[in-house]
């Protein structure tokens, strides 16, 4: 599933090459709010942390 988003997104940008532009700009405007980049973060981290702690 991941590899058929990076391809659609690679596509896109192959017919308009002034999509970069746009990514670029949504991109940098996600990273420059910290809620939402440690949200990500969290949500990457989740499935790799056991789900239940040791005593």
């Amino acid at each position: 599933m991941r590899w058929l988003l990076l391809g659609a997104v690679l596509a896109l940008l192959l017919l308009f090459p002034s999509m970069l532009t746009v990514l670029a700009a949504v991109l940098a405007a996600v990273l420059s709010k910290p809620a939402l980049v440690a949200f990500g973060l969290g949500l990457l981290a989740r499935p790799l942390l056991p789900r239940r702690w040791a005593r």
